[in-house]
């Protein structure tokens, strides 16, 4: 279902309906037929500031997953159950979840090439968390994903709210795609998660505030980011799957006023650079309503 709020209530003001925020992503998003988009924004405060469209859509996850991987290893921390210093082995064997099958991941497909070079070395869980999020290692969420637990994983996203968040498995199980077996996402309840995250709810909050350092270091930012002022602090993270979906999902902090989370999530055949750029120009349209105009980066 879509869910629209017609007249956002800034500064006590309603805007016109013709320049409301919802109309302008809406016809931002019938510009590209071809890309399926949900999108989830509200501000961190008390404000009813709200715009969600196609939130309860379900989408391919790719690697938004490995945020509820995340919250969930610091519930873990924080429960005494893990040590961010922890040692493992780097070893590129898994599992499949249908078969029990044995599968590697290959290099070419990953965006993180490091960890390859270091097979049969040690890395501590706090290493592979910040190559999780900040390259998006599918090597490293593989490993800290059964360290996690994908079902204590969704449980620990339930219990946040987050009932639509489904992490079943790592990353290139291929027995496991084939069976229709994969990680799924909505933007409403990955903005539940980023809320949580921004305002000490996911764990506790000196967990958080790494939490918040780790996303704020993502290296990929071609999506939301691009389409805010240069130097805005957005603790976001990507996610993507070539030919079929294209996301971004993050706390975006302006110079002034609330910080609020932003999910743009989309699906479709268009080109990845179609994707890209309807995500910067919500983005954009998102920071013009609540912030002001500006030239983006």
């Amino acid at each position: 279902m879509m869910t629209l709020l017609l007249a956002l209530i800034l500064g006590g003001t309603a805007a016109a309906p013709a320049d409301t925020l919802s109309a302008q992503v809406m016809r931002r998003i019938a510009a590209d037929s071809a890309v399926r988009t949900g999108v989830a924004y509200w501000r961190l405060d008390r404000s009813a500031d709200s715009l969600l469209i196609h939130d309860n859509w379900n989408f391919h996850a790719a690697s938004t997953m490995k945020v509820p991987v995340m919250v969930r290893l610091f519930q873990m921390v924080d429960a005494g159950q893990l040590s961010l210093d922890k040692k493992i082995v780097l070893e590129n064997k898994f599992t499949s979840i249908v078969d029990g099958s044995p599968y590697a991941l290959d290099m070419a497909d990953d965006s993180d090439s490091s960890l390859y070079a270091r097979i049969g070395q040690t890395v501590t869980v706090s290493e592979l968390l910040e190559l999780m999020i900040t390259r998006s290692s599918n090597f490293a969420t593989n490993i800290l994903i059964t360290i996690a637990g994908p079902a204590q994983t969704t449980a620990a996203m339930h219990a946040l709210g987050a009932t639509h968040v489904r992490v079943l498995r790592g990353v290139e199980d291929g027995p496991a795609y084939r069976a229709g077996l994969i990680n799924t996402v909505t933007a409403h309840d990955l903005a539940l998660v980023l809320a949580a995250i921004a305002q000490d709810r996911a764990a506790l909050p000196n967990s958080c505030t790494a939490m918040r350092r780790i996303l704020l270091g993502q290296e990929f930012n071609e999506g939301i980011p691009a389409g805010l002022p240069a130097n805005t602090p957005v603790a976001h993270k990507t996610g993507w799957v070539d030919g079929l979906v294209r996301h971004d999902a993050a706390i975006v902090y302006p110079p002034k006023g609330p910080p609020y989370v932003l999910v743009i999530l989309t699906g479709g055949n268009a080109p990845t650079s179609v994707a890209d750029q309807q995500i910067a120009d919500i983005s954009r349209l998102v920071w013009g309503v609540v912030v002001g105009p500006t030239s983006a980066k």
